[in-house]
């Protein structure tokens, strides 16, 4: 790995990696958004991140409340977490190498080397756009995160897994009907190949208590009763969305 100081914080990356540790070796990653969330916390909120990668979110957001759960499913980048949380004193981050899914059963892993960030559970419907690095395959254990955590009381849920959000909203629907604010990837492509699912499926497990939601790349802000008529759009345009914003207030 490569040590390499950013307004995140003290980083271990990957020499590889041309996406996350890319941008932190160039001085930053998601400080737009580190800035967004940082509005929906305090110094009491607890924090589930599913899907943390080396940290570049998890660390900074952990200065600004009282916890944070970090899942993240690649050992490789899991390993570089752990030495990205002892380099930064991030003692109140609580790692865990787990594939969150709607079933406890073994899963087909790709651990992408260009963009560790793209790993992702095997698409059921293979693309040049997934495997072009030839990534290696690993069996994985995967977990309801219902089940597998002990603490359900959330204040803010964030998930960027590749097309996996749908299967581990899924499994934790006790988590996400005490949550205040749920942050959720939506990419079409990861929608229709990964996950072969279409935006009914999605809406499924989003649950009922929030009254709005935003789009930061889009600079939109809706009500919930837009949201299927806003999705379906995205879904049939392929436009995507890093993390739609749902909020109760």
């Amino acid at each position: 790995a490569i040590i390499t100081n950013s307004e995140n914080g003290v980083f271990a990356v990957d020499p590889e990696d041309l996406e996350v540790g890319q941008k932190l070796r160039e001085g930053g990653f998601g400080l737009g958004e580190v800035e967004r969330l940082k509005t929906f916390i305090n110094d009491q909120s607890r924090v589930l991140i599913v899907g943390t990668h080396v940290g570049s979110l998890a660390i900074p957001l952990s200065k600004h409340c009282q916890e944070v759960t970090a899942i993240e499913a690649n050992p490789n980048t899991f390993e570089l977490l752990q030495i990205n949380l002892h380099l930064n004193a991030a003692t109140n981050i609580t790692p865990h190498n787990i594939f969150a899914n709607d079933v406890p059963e073994n899963v087909e892993f790709l651990l992408n080397t260009v963009n560790s960030g793209g790993s992702k559970r095997k698409p059921k419907k293979s693309s040049f756009l997934y495997d072009f690095d030839n990534p290696e395959i690993l069996e994985m254990e995967a977990h309801r995160l219902d089940d597998y955590l002990s603490e359900h009381d959330y204040d803010l849920v964030l998930l960027d897994i590749e097309g996996s959000e749908y299967f581990a909203m899924k499994g934790m629907p006790d988590i996400l009907s005490k949550c205040k604010t749920l942050v959720v990837e939506f990419l079409p492509h990861h929608l229709k190949n990964v996950a072969d699912i279409d935006v009914d499926a999605f809406l499924s497990v989003i649950p009922d208590q929030f009254t709005k939601f935003a789009l930061p790349d889009q600079k939109q802000e809706h009500n919930i009763s837009e949201l299927k008529t806003v999705l379906q759009h995205m879904y049939d345009a392929n436009i995507g969305e890093e993390g739609i914003v749902f909020t109760s207030n």
